[in-house]
């Protein structure tokens, strides 16, 4: 399954900065606009990661795992 996230981005004097609208804390800067997409898909990625982590030690044992679609 592919998720689709949306990048927001702008040019801030020389550096490109950008955040993923949907993920708080997703956000990132770069000299170029093609390194910032790249570093937010890293950074998402790990983010995506570290909080299904988080979210399973939270529930500890005992747990389900349940898709849910939108």
């Amino acid at each position: 399954m592919k998720n689709k996230y949306t990048a927001v981005t702008k040019q801030d004097g020389d550096w490109w900065v950008g955040w993923i609208a949907e993920i708080p804390g997703v956000n990132c800067q770069e000299r170029t606009h093609e390194s910032l997409l790249e570093s937010l898909k890293v950074t998402l990625s790990e983010a995506i990661a570290f909080n299904r982590q988080d979210a399973l030690s939270a529930a500890s044992s005992g747990y389900r795992e349940e898709l849910v679609s939108l």
